[in-house]
């Protein structure tokens, strides 16, 4: 079982910028897919930006340009740098490793507002 603790969120304001982090219980190249997801209020939960083990990218189009996701292998820890922030970026950010199964972490709530 992967266990996945979220940290980094917290109030910003529009045009600032967040980092995220993700620390797994177990190494990164165990796990076939690492992903950070967000969801708002009354909305659905949402791809933000995933790695997989080899470490290809992808970002959703409403973040490319202004988030990256990347890891760092030697901390089990994978990152979201956030710049650019809109008050619409504002959700709860999860952390998820599939590997056969999902797992997922508890969430760190990121807000945007002036």
């Amino acid at each position: 079982q992967v266990q996945l603790v979220e940290s980094g969120g917290g109030l910003v304001q529009p045009g600032g910028s967040l980092r995220l982090s993700c620390a797994a219980s177990e190494r990164l190249w165990s796990i076939y897919v690492m992903g950070w997801y967000r969801q708002a209020p009354g909305k659905q939960r949402e791809l933000v930006a995933t790695i997989t083990a080899s470490g290809t990218t992808n970002c959703a189009d409403s973040v490319k340009g202004r988030f990256t996701i990347s890891r760092d292998i030697s901390k089990n820890t994978v990152y979201l740098q956030m710049h650019s922030l809109k008050p619409e970026d504002t959700a709860v950010y999860y952390c998820k490793a599939e590997r056969g199964v999902e797992y997922w972490g508890q969430g760190t709530q990121v807000t945007v507002s002036s």
